[in-house]
């Protein structure tokens, strides 16, 4: 390693915490609807900063899906301290330059001119990292097997080129929110690659897709788990997508200093110029970049932009005007850079360019909350963005005074949904809320659902139950939502819910009772019933023969195979977990449930029970059935 690697660590070191996915919070009621605690005396002795425990392990939520269900979450990581004294790194003979005798410390670093910082890289000294401090190329990711993630070896004798097109062919987009949720949770694991593909190859395919599913967050934070110096051309063709979605284009800036040549093409120039620029060469920067507007190296919007992104770094009183008006789309490079100076693109070019965006906005801390919870509707009905993280969102719009109008109003509902006293009035001001159509007014029952649970099971309310129902389970309240078991009638839409979401294998579901909702569905085609059998069939709680019966009078047999049911199918048999995921994730693609069959759910809740993944396979079943 080069001795500019040490700066390169650092600037890693200070990035963002990937944003934790769905999990439940801590407590049921909003830390920002509280009361505010009285502010500390002025003289109050300072408190003594708590040990930090070895192995830290977050409390468990007051209602999960179950065990197996809390590996859907994400949990920090916290990586472990190498055990014994490691040993001083090894400074070599710099060339030309005599014996360096020490290494610069950080302060004198921060001191040094860009002059003296270029002479001390021209010094080429060369310093070795301790070998404790280096990481596997095999085991990049963020969860290991105990922090939740899939088991290191779980694709290690998989076949790489089904690994390969189970990756490649996904086009990020699921039909399914806890589907989204599983698939992400396992490429973000610790997994050595399949056999026949290259740990960096493996790496880019797995974050290549966590960008197509709008997780930038996670996507950097995947790929930074493996050493700059380690990167190859498969991973450099991803790596400035995982920074310019982050709008983090001087996280690239580490990149460039040691893996400079990975790519040569205008975008790699330019980012490596703005990164100059926040080096302290900000004029001759700014000056590069308008040659190469001149020049016409990318389109005048795109240079315009990194123009003013490198006027940030130093004390350059340049303007850049920014116009939009012959700006036809939007691309991650445009985005990045226009959020990342604090400009908003026109809402034309933001309502053609995709979900992806928005799921960039929900995320990003610079962007206004007004624009974020606009995101959020999206992002949390495509699982995004957890119940905690939306419900965090609108507390923090209901205590700013600045925001005002439709959003103020909607955290003050969230807001009554928590704290009115009558049980009717809290459910008036969730049915506010949820008074929207199509996938919007799924990801409102996801920001209601620990309102929801909150909720006593009671006779009066018992027409509202399947609402409440469907919106605990969205954020996987199966414990809460199961306590309505009483209160609704066999063969009710709620029953429906229930009788998916129940933890164990439990008693065979009566024919006669699946009748009655079948009878009573009042969905197209009866796809909602089938559904419902589908569901039941793959968890194993009615009869084959009835169940093959009932799903072929609503016209969606779930019998018959394809090659992708029967690889599947395979890797269940086999107990490959991993596996598992990846191809039910490959099935799940699609905008809606109409993109998806009851053949399908079918084999995705059935393999996934098969290799453990009970929870998750109650929690899609019972979904497909509630956002029919």
């Amino acid at each position: 390693m080069r001795a500019v690697n040490l700066l390169a660590g650092a600037a890693l070191a200070l990035t963002s915490v990937w944003v934790a996915a769905q999990d439940a919070p801590e407590s049921l009621l909003p830390k920002m609807f509280d009361e505010p605690a009285p502010a500390p005396s002025r003289t109050a002795a300072p408190r003594p900063a708590a040990p930090r425990p070895a192995s830290p392990r977050p409390a468990a939520p007051s209602s999960a899906p179950s065990p197996s269900a809390a590996r859907a979450v994400s949990t920090p990581v916290v990586q472990a301290i190498p055990t014994g004294t490691p040993a001083a790194p090894a400074l070599v003979q710099a060339q030309d330059q005599g014996t360096l005798t020490r290494v610069p410390t950080l302060d004198e670093l921060a001191r040094m001119s860009p002059e003296d910082f270029e002479g001390l890289l021209g010094s080429k000294i060369v310093i070795d990292m301790p070998p404790q401090s280096r990481r596997s190329v095999d085991e990049a990711g963020l969860l290991d097997e105990e922090e939740g993630g899939l088991a290191l070896d779980s694709l290690a004798i998989q076949n790489g080129r089904l690994i390969q097109v189970a990756l490649a062919g996904n086009r990020g987009a699921l039909v399914s929110r806890w589907g989204h949720i599983l698939l992400r949770r396992a490429l973000a694991s610790r997994l050595q690659p399949p056999r026949g593909m290259s740990a960096q190859d493996f790496l880019a395919l797995r974050v290549s897709l966590l960008l197509r599913m709008g997780e930038a967050d996670a996507a950097r934070a995947v790929l930074q788990d493996m050493d700059i110096a380690d990167y190859n051309p498969a991973i450099g063709a991803v790596v400035l997508d995982v920074y310019s979605k982050n709008a983090d284009f001087t996280g690239m800036c580490p990149v460039m200093a040691t893996q400079g040549s990975l790519r040569d093409d205008p975008a790699w120039g330019v980012t490596r110029t703005i990164c100059e620029a926040f080096r302290g060469n900000s004029t001759a920067s700014i000056s590069r970049l308008e040659r190469d507007r001149n020049r016409g190296t990318m389109d005048q919007i795109d240079m315009l932009l990194a123009q003013k992104y490198a006027g940030a770094a130093g004390k350059s009183r340049r303007a850049v005007t920014i116009e939009w008006d012959k700006v036809t789309g939007l691309t991650s490079w445009r985005y990045g850079l226009a959020i990342g100076v604090g400009l908003e693109p026109p809402a034309a070019l933001m309502a053609s360019a995709g979900p992806s965006y928005d799921y960039v906005t929900a995320l990003a801390p610079m962007v206004g909350l007004a624009r974020r919870a606009a995101a959020a509707d999206r992002a949390g009905a495509a699982g995004v963005l957890s119940n905690a993280a939306m419900v965090d969102l609108y507390s923090q719009i209901y205590a700013d005074p600045d925001v005002t109008g439709e959003w103020q109003d909607r955290a003050e509902s969230l807001r009554d949904a928590y704290t009115q006293e009558d049980p009717a009035a809290r459910l008036a001001a969730m049915q506010a809320l949820w008074n929207v159509s199509g996938p919007l007014k799924y990801s409102r029952e996801v920001l209601t659902a620990a309102a929801a649970a909150r909720m006593a099971p009671s006779a009066a309310l018992a027409d509202s139950a399947p609402s409440l129902i469907a919106s605990m389970l969205a954020a996987g309240y199966d414990a809460n939502a199961l306590r309505w078991a009483n209160v609704v009638n066999a063969g009710s839409r709620g029953w429906g819910l229930l009788v998916l979401a129940a933890p164990g294998r439990g008693p065979t579901v009566d024919s006669g009772t699946v009748g009655t909702y079948v009878d009573d569905d009042d969905s197209v085609n009866k796809r909602r019933s089938a559904f419902l059998v589908a569901g039941l069939a793959g968890l194993g709680r009615i009869d084959d023969g009835e169940a093959e019966r009932v799903s072929a009078d609503t016209g969606a047999s779930i019998a018959g195979t394809t090659r992708w049911t029967q690889a599947i199918d395979s890797a269940a048999r086999r107990g490959d977990a991993a596996s598992v995921v990846l191809l039910a994730g490959f099935g799940m693609q699609g905008d809606d449930w109409q993109r998806m069959t009851p053949r399908f759910l079918f084999h995705i809740v059935s393999a996934l029970r098969e290799v453990g993944l009970d929870a998750e396979a109650r929690m899609i079943a019972a979904e497909a059935v509630a956002r029919v």
